[in-house]
């Protein structure tokens, strides 16, 4: 299990840093800014996590495949987009709820490994799955996707609360695993299909 476990966890790294990438095109920056805009994007959220849990060292400190992973896949990413088409958007968002699916359920998993109480580990989760993709939006000067009306961050808990309540029922590791990364997944695909959204908060002004 702790093999899926890391293998998984280098698969959401991959799509993460994909999308980073792929945002960096958007902004037209060199070949470096690619690399740093992936990097962060694919493990700014599980840095933060380690760091906050002290869990020293972080990942991708103790292991360099996170970060050769990710330069990887920035890298193809920039490959692939000049001798093809751009990368369908659907195709970038559905890659991007399997990530976020998997970067939920190993956040909450590490954080109960460290004992903490069940609303810390939900909050781990969710910033495993999500800090990485705000920091991206706020160095490329966009609204990260969590503040927007989009049902995202929402998943990630829906996600964690499974995942922590399965886990106390005693059922195996995996089907709690599978069944909170399913979660995660189908309330993002869900939310993506037919534009579930929270409602939003509007001041008016009373003059």
């Amino acid at each position: 299990m702790t093999q899926l476990f890391y293998l998984a966890d280098l698969f959401g790294v991959a799509v993460f840093a994909i999308t980073g990438a792929l945002m960096a095109g958007r902004k037209s920056m060199d070949l470096f800014g690619v690399l740093v805009i992936a990097i962060i994007t694919a493990l700014g959220g599980g840095t933060l996590r380690d760091l906050i849990l002290d869990n020293h060292p972080v990942s991708w400190i103790r292991n360099d495949m996170y970060i050769v992973i990710a330069s990887l896949a920035a890298v193809g990413t920039v490959i692939w987009v000049r001798l093809t088409k751009p990368i369908h958007e659907k195709g970038l968002l559905l890659a991007d709820a399997f990530g976020l699916a998997i970067f939920t359920v190993i956040g909450t998993e590490i954080a109960m490994q460290h004992n903490v109480p069940h609303s810390t580990a939900i909050i781990m989760g969710v910033m495993t799955g999500v800090a990485g993709g705000v920091m991206r939006d706020v160095i490329c000067n966009e609204i990260p996707l969590i503040f927007q009306k989009e049902i995202y961050a929402t998943a990630c808990i829906a996600g964690a609360l499974v995942f922590i309540g399965m886990r106390q029922l005693g059922t195996p590791h995996w089907v709690d695993t599978g069944v909170a990364m399913l979660t995660v997944l189908l309330t993002r695909l869900a939310a993506i299909r037919w534009r579930i959204a929270l409602p939003s908060f509007h001041l008016l002004d009373r003059d």
